[in-house]
């Protein structure tokens, strides 16, 4: 059968993937080996060829009973879509070579595939955190294309969960929260429906938080306690390797005690023959270990809660409690704990549990697969062109109980005959509505189909000639979901999209927002900068002019951070060599941003000056990398920085708050320094808590704050008394009357604002005498200076000499200054990074 949507989905999950597809309108679960619902997201090598799945995760469990023993080197893995989108790589002794997150996530998607016999599948949804950044969305689709798949769309998790669930839901109205907690991931989504139309309002999230570091939390603070006071492991902690080995083998044990402890009281542990590494002092290492469902709830618990507060702050931000939700729904592993759901149900509300947490994605994901066309490339090689071909028009989901749908014969893509007259009769599925006999042609008909309420209604075309003869076609069927609308828009931007850029009248490096790109934009999205300047010329052929645009992802509230907060995507580069003419400084640019459907982007970059657009693909082949001395020292200035914060006396509590985060950030850097994935946890946390230092900071600034705006102001009405006119003083006499509102109100917004303003008045003000300083500085030094051209730089000082003997304005120096600047080598201009684009 050639499909003409792409009807299956896959939810590549950390720990388990699952495989569905639709079928007469339903979306089922394709059974793992004909037995399970889903498949361990795990990859093994041995001698003879991979292993994928349930036997990988046997390898795996061998392998880490070796690991326990001694330090050696893997051949199978595991939660390698933590590290997606990263240069993480994956040796294989019995391979002999590095594997990246994208290959071993290839493997589980061509093993998922091939428990399709039925068919040939090319084409699939696969889901996606929703907290995913743009590379590891990229790195997805790279996985896909390594698989074979020739067409992949990806989709976010909790839209797929609740697709699948508003589908069965009789609940048509009111708020929904997806709460998502995955084996390595997690993402609060909360959703608008009505009259079944859904929409994503606001969604949260965080990459590095999941069944992984409830795992990694048991080992760290029940486990390996328990080793340190029976045994001496000191050795085996002190060596990273040895230690990021030792713990990896040890969740084993951990994912032992989680799940026994989920219906039992307490439970030990006891493992004698398989943990056989011997200690410090060459005693063979043997765990006997109790532990109660308190004592595990103790240690979940801080985990689990994250998760909870993330979801509270979700809904703070819309202002809604718990209490204001129709649906609480659950999704991942995870979420099975008796201890979540309890913490939840104190805490939000009380969990809707009606939907398996392990299959609702993929199942949702090949909901929305049936609403997705396959691309043309496809079905032109799946055509049977010996049969009439036609087109099928229609809404892919509607809250109506009619819809109309639209016939077309192909001709053009029809190489066997066409009878005269054609007639079509769509038929539902259930056989209780037909449209009868409908003549249909090359130029199209309308037929109005009744629809089931709640259902995804299968209807099979069939044509006939005028003598009632059926005719061989394709496509022959299709479906309409009814019962949710909106799904051309449900999927929204999760973060918010901006350029770095340096502010015009403070000269600090931030993130801007792009308008039309913040976060929860419905898919496609088109956002804009304007008003943007060049700091410096760029000459045509030249590679070294350059305009630098750097392009983040930003979480709520990212506008007017510093830029080095955020995720980094991309730096655009246009140099003179993308130019047709000279670019002179201070010039006009204006961004297009455009973000498509499956988050593939693409920038327009347009310099009104020369009326030239230059065209620019994000490339998506990026990676992310952590440094580890890097980090490290990101994190001993976050420390200084809470010193700071202690001398200035601001809020004890939160500030010690603060510290004890930075500390377990500290704690968790030191047993992660061998791990990608970990380092990439502790920066994501690391920005967020220096966030947290600079809002703190802030509480600080009305003191020094008062202080500067008095000596900036100060400063300014000296300089109108020397440099001034009436209409200067008439400027200075507002700001005056502002200054006086601010230091009223305290305002430290208003005040910041105010500074800004009488900097660039000052610096307007004075600017000609800046420049003149420049010239004569430039022609007194004129010999220590390593001119690119003497002649032409003695040329233009001369003249810039000349200029400041006839009283020049700021017109008649600045290009000559800007024009001796560009003869200079880059080590001997004014400091700043001039390829950033000014704002």
């Amino acid at each position: 059968m050639a499909r003409t949507k792409i009807d299956y989905g896959i939810d590549l999950g950390t720990t388990n993937s699952a495989i569905s597809r639709m079928e007469s309108g339903e979306a089922k679960i394709i059974k793992i080996s004909g037995l399970d619902d889903t498949m361990p997201s795990c990859v093994a090598y041995n001698k003879k060829g991979v292993l994928v799945g349930k036997n990988a995760f046997g390898a795996h469990g061998s392998e880490q009973d070796l690991r326990l023993s001694r330090d050696i080197e893997p051949n199978a893995f595991i939660e390698f879509k933590r590290t997606m989108g990263t240069d993480k790589k994956y040796f294989s002794s019995n391979l002999g070579k590095d594997l990246s997150s994208e290959e071993l996530s290839a493997e589980v998607l061509k093993t998922l595939k091939s428990f399709v016999t039925d068919e040939a599948v090319n084409a699939v949804v696969i889901t996606v955190p929703a907290a995913f950044k743009n590379n590891q969305i990229d790195a997805t689709r790279r996985a896909a294309k390594l698989s074979g798949f020739e067409h992949a769309e990806v989709l976010q998790e909790p839209v797929a969960a609740a697709m699948a669930y508003g589908l069965d839901n009789k609940k048509k109205d009111g708020f929904w929260l997806v709460f998502d907690f995955g084996g390595g991931t997690f993402d609060a989504a909360l959703l608008k429906v009505e009259d079944g139309i859904m929409k994503v309002a606001d969604t949260e999230g965080d990459n590095y938080l999941g069944g992984k570091n409830l795992d990694l939390a048991v080992v760290d603070e029940i486990i390996i306690p328990h080793i340190q006071e029976n045994f001496s492991i000191d050795d085996i902690l002190s060596n990273d390797y040895s230690k990021s080995n030792y713990r990896e083998a040890l969740k084993r044990y951990a994912e032992e005690l989680k799940n026994e402890l989920s219906f039992k009281s307490e439970f030990n542990l006891y493992k004698e023959g398989q943990a056989t590494r011997l200690d410090d002092n060459g005693e063979e290492i043997e765990i006997d270990l109790t532990v109660t469902q308190a004592e595990l709830e103790t240690v979940l618990s801080p985990i689990f809660q994250k998760a909870v507060d993330i979801s509270i702050k979700l809904l703070e931000r819309n202002n809604l409690k718990g209490s204001s939700l129709d649906s609480l729904i659950l999704v991942g592993g995870p979420t099975f704990s008796p201890i979540i759901r309890k913490m939840l149900e104190k805490q939000i509300c009380k969990p809707d549990t009606t939907v398996d947490p392990m299959t609702v994605v993929s199942k949702g994901a090949a909901l929305y697969a049936s609403t997705v066309e396959i691309s043309d490339d496809i079905k032109e090689q799946t055509r049977d062109k010996s049969k009439i071909q036609i087109e099928i028009g229609h809404e892919a989901s509607t809250v109506e109980l009619e819809e109309f749908v639209t016939l077309k014969i192909l001709t053009d893509k029809t190489e066997g005959t066409i009878p005269e007259k054609v007639f079509a009769e769509i038929a539902r599925s259930d056989k209780a509505w037909s449209s009868g006999k409908v003549e249909i042609n090359e130029i199209g008909e309308v037929i109005e189909t009744q629809l089931i309420e709640g259902k995804t209604n299968s209807f099979e075309v069939t044509l006939f000639d005028d003598k009632g003869n059926i005719l061989e076609s394709e496509p022959k069927e299709f479906t309409i979901i009814q019962g949710i609308g909106g799904l051309n828009s449900m999927q929204g931007l999760t973060l918010n999209w901006g350029i770095e850029i340096k502010k015009r009248e403070t000269g600090k490096i931030e993130f801007r927002q792009v308008s039309g790109l913040e976060q929860n934009k419905s898919l496609p999205a088109t956002g804009t900068a304007n008003g943007l300047k060049t700091q410096k010329q760029i000459r045509p052929g030249m590679d070294s002019d350059f305009i630098k645009i750097p392009l983040y992802q930003g979480e709520h509230g990212a506008d007017g951070t510093r830029a080095i907060y955020n995720e980094h995507v991309y730096d655009i580069i246009i140099s003179g060599a993308d130019l047709p003419a000279l670019l002179p400084d201070n010039s006009d640019v204006d961004l297009t941003i455009s973000i498509d459907k499956s988050q593939k982007v693409s920038i327009q970059a347009y310099f009104p000056y020369l009326d030239h657009t230059s065209e620019i693909e994000v490339p998506t082949d990026t990676v992310q990398s952590v440094e580890t001395n890097w980090l490290s020292n990101e994190i001993r200035k976050a420390k200084g920085s809470i010193e700071e914060l202690k001398e200035e006396g601001i809020q004890e509590d939160k500030v010690q708050k603060i510290e004890s985060e930075i500390n377990e950030l500290e704690r968790k850097f030191d047993n992660s320094k061998n791990d990608v994935d970990g380092k990439q946890e502790v920066l994501t946390n690391l920005r967020k808590t220096l966030k947290n230092i600079d809002e703190l900071s802030e509480t600080t600034e009305w003191p020094k704050l008062e202080e500067e705006l008095k000596e900036e102001f100060y400063r300014l009405e000296k300089a109108n008394k020397d440099l001034g006119n009436d209409r200067s003083t008439q400027v200075v006499n507002q700001l005056r009357n502002q200054l006086e509102e601010v230091l009223k109100s305290q305002d430290i917004k208003l005040g910041k604002a105010l500074a800004e303003e009488i900097h660039s008045v000052f610096f307007q003000m004075t600017l000609v005498y800046q420049l003149i300083n420049f010239i004569r500085q430039h022609n007194q030094h004129f010999g220590s200076y390593h001119w690119k051209d003497s002649n032409r730089a003695r040329q233009l000082l001369n003249e810039g000499l000349q200029q400041i003997g006839e009283n020049p304005n700021t017109d008649d120096l600045h290009p000559i200054v800007v024009d001796l600047i560009n003869l200079l080598p880059n080590d001997e201009r004014p400091s700043g990074d001039d390829s950033v684009l000014v704002g």
